[in-house]
């Protein structure tokens, strides 16, 4: 039997009614929240059976393409060393295993102890050893996730913690390095992360029933869970609790966060059972950050806040236990309106600022050797490109690591000497086969909304595809949370490119690329800008002539699966497919939802529908789910993972269910996996075959092509 005869899956409806302010709505399909119904398991079952068999005339390109990617990663690899303390830290992979191995070197006595050592891609270098081995780890497991991996003060040390479900709750183990033994400590029902103070304590987080971390706890190494002491719980349901320690090991912060407001406490990290005390105690609306730098011999409090703007400044005074008010700090870079400051990082020597200006994530170093100076930026040739200033662990260190990519430049990662300026490249990306990024190109265009704002579109595709006609596009969106989809080398879209495709991103409204305006006029009762930006981009294109709707696909995953599920309702003539990943399509009924993961510290995001009536029919007029007409739509495969706490299966499971129902064409698959969490399936190899069935998918709807 052809699959075009194949009967879809007919959910059964069991209608219950919403009833909020006054409004009712009629939900068909809320049984399928029930994960433990048998029901419901034989539903998402027989879904992933006709998804299977729907795209079985893709399973050669499928695997064509999952052969490729083979192809062009490296599979046997490691990272390049970086040091802390006595040894140099380093990361490799095996071919044929899917997880990798952490390891360690000592540094080398009379060796230059900011050169990192040489690591041979074949043998295992003397000295080596593995200090976590993922792949025994995961063995037996249908998922495997780590949540922290973090190394004690000397060295001695390895706290890790696992998650073998997807739902982000992890056990954590404490390994005595020098012996290679467990120690009894075991800590269950933990959030990510562990944060040492020397060597004999641990301070980890827990989450609330909602999946909020909302409590800060102390271990002592050697002693039972029970043991362990609460120092910080945050009864305030919007917002989350985290910890980490300054880069000089001189203090503990822990941080308390809502979207828009935050405060910091400190400790001495070498007084762990004392108490943490309040900087500056929390203003709604006011967002800020501390970290700690030593100028002159003097401790200083590096502050960055928004208390003078909304893009953030750089404030600096004496480290005392209370912060002045933040708008009468002296500003080390001050607010200005084309500039974003995203944070920085201290270390003996230097200050790194991070910050985003055109669209663009850019970089500028201090030195404080003498004082303080200038930031002075790190400058790059490429008019689209991605630079970070990270994986450098060690306060007193004078060589800084830089990582560097773009579009069409695989990663490259760089030591940075801060004293000369000069740039010593120690890895680039090797793709296998042969990779000439000059086969490729990269630009921006600007396409005006409907209300004049210029919304950033990146443009990628082969250097040789002919631009005279349209050619099928592939366009991505997020638009949520301030997060930046920033220029990133991938592997995987080169499958694409090379069967003739564009690679498209639209920067809409509630991202975080045109600076924290960019972000509010995205959010809340603006949120109908990201969904209207993203038509706008598509029209743009299509008016260009770039692309036809008939070979426009739109893909966006999780809070840009709602933006997916929007333009499905709004627009579907400007589209042929859409590709919605863990999509957050029931936004209404999931927000009304206090009890469930997340939902309250939402509201901050989306607005309080539970007790505001306005925003409640503002969400209601754009939720995907509840806005589904009798009219055509574009051919949408929805993905999604059972144990995903954070968008739960149970909205594309509706989504889908309700599509089929109400709509007069389109084809509506559901692929759901069964043993996985937010981020997908576990294992480089099952994330490389789902990453080749969904461009499978994407260009045959795209292209028309199967192979």
């Amino acid at each position: 039997m052809s699959n075009e005869n194949l009967s879809a899956p007919v959910a059964a409806v069991h209608p219950v009614t919403r009833s909020f302010h006054g409004r009712e709505f009629v939900d068909n399909y809320e049984w399928l929240r029930d994960k433990e119904s048998q029901e419901t398991l034989d539903y998402l079952n027989a879904e992933n059976d006709y998804t299977k068999a729907k795209t079985a005339h893709l399973d050669e390109m499928t695997e064509n393409i999952f052969q490729e990617i083979k192809s062009r990663i490296k599979q046997t690899d490691m990272s390049v060393p970086s040091r802390r303390g006595d040894y140099w830290y380093y990361g490799r992979t095996e071919e044929g295993k899917s997880y990798g191995y952490s390891c360690r070197l000592p540094v080398e006595e009379g060796a230059d102890p900011w050169t990192a050592p040489v690591i041979p891609e074949e043998g295992t270098p003397a000295g080596e050893e593995i200090i976590l081995d993922a792949n025994a780890l995961a063995e037996g497991k249908d998922f495997f996730a780590l949540g922290a991996a973090s190394i004690s003060d000397s060295g001695r040390y390895l706290a890790y913690s696992v998650d073998f479900a997807g739902d982000e709750r992890f056990e954590l183990y404490i390994k005595d390095l020098e012996s290679g033994a467990l120690l009894d400590d075991h800590l269950k029902g933990i959030f990510y992360g562990a944060t040492w103070a020397g060597d004999g304590y641990i301070f980890y987080t827990t989450v609330d029933e909602a999946w909020r971390p909302d409590a800060i706890w102390r271990h002592k190494v050697g002693t039972a869970q029970s043991e362990d002491v609460q120092v910080f719980k945050e009864e305030d349901e919007h917002f989350n609790v985290g910890i980490g320690s300054a880069r000089s090991d001189k203090y503990l912060f822990l941080g308390v966060s809502s979207k828009v407001t935050s405060e910091v406490w400190i400790l001495e990290e070498d007084n762990p059972e004392g108490e943490f005390r309040l900087l500056w105690e929390r203003e709604s609306g006011v967002d800020y950050d501390v970290d700690h730098a030593v100028v002159k011999g003097e401790d200083y409090w590096i502050v960055t806040h928004n208390a003078t703007g909304p893009n953030f400044e750089v404030g600096y005074t004496k480290a005392k236990d209370e912060l002045p008010t933040l708008r009468d700090l002296p500003a080390l870079l001050p607010h200005e309106e084309t500039t974003r400051i995203e944070g920085v990082d201290t270390y003996r020597d230097q200050i790194v600022v991070g910050y985003r200006r055109g669209g663009i994530g850019r970089a500028a170093i201090m030195r404080v050797n003498d004082g303080f100076s200038e930031f002075e930026e790190l400058n790059f040739n490429e008019e689209l490109f991605t630079v970070s200033v990270s994986g450098n662990p060690e306060w007193d260190a004078p060589v800084l690591r830089v990582s560097y990519v773009s579009f069409t430049q695989p990663s490259q990662l760089f030591d940075y000497r801060v004293d000369t300026g000069e740039f010593t490249l120690l890895k680039e990306q090797e793709v296998p086969g042969g990779y000439n990024p000059d086969d490729y190109v990269a630009y921006r265009l600007w396409t005006t909304a409907a209300d004049g704002t210029d919304i950033p579109v990146s443009i990628v595709h082969r250097a040789d595809l002919d631009r005279t006609q349209p050619n099928p596009t592939l366009l991505y969106g997020y638009g949520s949370y301030e997060v930046s989809v920033d220029p990133a080398f991938s592997v995987t879209r080169l499958s694409l490119m090379d069967r003739g495709m564009i690679f498209a991103v639209a920067h809409v409204r509630g991202g975080g690329e045109m600076g924290r305006t960019w972000y509010d006029d995205g959010k809340m009762l603006k949120k109908k800008n990201t969904f209207t930006d993203f038509i706008d981009v598509a029209d743009d294109l299509i008016a260009r002539g770039v692309t036809t709707a008939d070979q426009l696909v739109a893909e966006g995953g999780s809070a840009g699966g709602m933006l997916m599920g929007a333009i499905a309702n709004m627009a579907p003539d400007r589209f042929t497919a859409i590709q919605a990943v863990v999509p957050f399509v029931d936004p209404l009924t999931s927000i009304l939802m206090p009890e469930l993961p997340l939902t309250v510290p939402e509201w901050e995001e989306w607005g309080d529908p539970y007790h505001d009536p306005e925003v409640y029919d503002y969400m209601k007029s754009y939720s995907p789910y509840e806005n589904i007409e009798a009219k055509d739509y574009p051919d949408i495969l929805a993905i999604t993972s059972l144990n995903d706490t954070r968008v739960l299966y149970v909205e594309p499971a509706k989504w889908i269910a309700q599509l089929r129902t109400t709509s007069t064409g389109g084809e509506f698959l559901l692929k759901t996996e069964m043993a996985a969490g937010h981020g997908g399936v576990s294992g480089r190899y099952e994330k490389w075959r789902q990453n080749a069935f969904e461009y499978a998918w994407t260009i045959n709807k795209a292209t028309g092509l199967e192979k």
